[in-house]
């Protein structure tokens, strides 16, 4: 019996001897919270990286519409100019185009004008000399009948030169052209003008109907 019980005892440990304490270190314990610090530490570095990303993105978005407004507005102001710039231009050309047509119709009426007071400072000077009172009975007959021939030949071309400024600025000069005068005025135009701005207008008619009155007159 002694035997047997000593190999039971030696068989079969008793708790106390068998059992194992473990210990856990402290910072065993506080690594769970470590992690969790740090994981919410990355959390919200990369919110934060993202809101910045975001904000990156925004600003970006907020200067395009800035530019393509502007772009807008110079497009409006750019369209706006050229509209401006191509009526100004028609405006300016016409205007240009009338006033130079304008000076050169100006210019020559000028020159007929000139030319028409020195044939009718001519047709003056020789109507005041005109002195019937003086002509003697033997040469009254040549004498009027010169005289009424340059009085004719004077009021023929006072009416062409009246039908010929009629309707212009200096149309006013002449008061109206008679009937006959505008009628012949428009048959002779060309010629009257040609003449008138050669010199030749008042004295070429006077010269050529003075000498046929006179190859009448001494063909009597």
């Amino acid at each position: 019996m002694p035997g047997s019980v000593f190999n039971h005892r030696t068989s079969m440990p008793t708790a106390t001897e068998h059992t194992h304490r473990i210990r856990i270190h402290p910072t065993q314990m506080e690594m769970p919270s470590y992690a969790t610090a740090y994981h919410d530490e990355d959390y919200e570095r990369k919110l934060q990286d993202a809101q910045e990303e975001l904000q990156r993105i925004q600003q970006q978005r907020e200067e395009l519409e800035r530019k393509k407004q502007e772009l807008e507005e110079l497009t409006a102001r750019k369209r706006a100019f050229v509209s401006q710039q191509v009526e100004l231009t028609e405006r300016f050309t016409t205007a240009v185009t009338m006033i130079d047509r304008t000076l050169y119709e100006i210019r020559e009426e000028m020159q007929d004008l000139e030319q028409c007071r020195v044939s009718f400072a001519s047709h003056l000077d020789k109507i005041q000399k005109l002195n019937p009172d003086n002509w003697t009975r033997d040469t009254l007959h040549e004498k009027l009948e010169r005289a009424t021939v340059s009085l004719e030949l004077a009021a023929e071309e006072y009416d062409q030169a009246a039908a010929h400024f009629e309707g212009t600025r200096a149309g006013t000069v002449f008061g109206k052209a008679s009937r006959r005068g505008r009628i012949r005025g428009r048959a002779f135009s060309g010629e009257f003008v040609s003449n008138l701005r050669n010199g030749l207008a008042f004295n070429l008619p006077l010269l050529v109907l003075g000498g046929a009155a006179l190859a009448v007159y001494w063909l009597k």
